[in-house]
C-alpha cells in the first residue's frame, strides 16, 4: 500500500488537509473531517468531483 498524499490533520477548531508531497496545507479549514474529499484527492484527478465536494464543504461552513 502506498503512502497517501493528502491526509486530514486535527487543528484547533477542526481539520485541515496536509499535502505530504508538497509539505504544506491544502484547501480550507473544515469543522468536520472531509473523508469523501480526501478519498477523491487520493484516488485520482476527477476535477468535477473534487470541485463539487469543495463547494459542499464550503457551504457547510456558512
Amino acid at each position: 500500500m502506498s503512502r497517501r498524499r493528502y491526509v486530514a490533520r486535527g487543528v484547533p477548531g477542526g481539520y485541515r488537509i496536509w499535502d505530504n508531497r508538497g509539505g504544506r496545507w491544502w484547501g480550507d479549514h473544515y469543522e468536520l473531517c472531509p473523508d469523501d474529499l480526501l478519498a477523491a484527492l487520493n484516488k485520482g484527478a476527477d476535477y468535477a468531483r473534487i470541485t463539487a465536494l469543495l463547494k459542499k464543504y464550503r457551504a457547510q461552513k456558512r
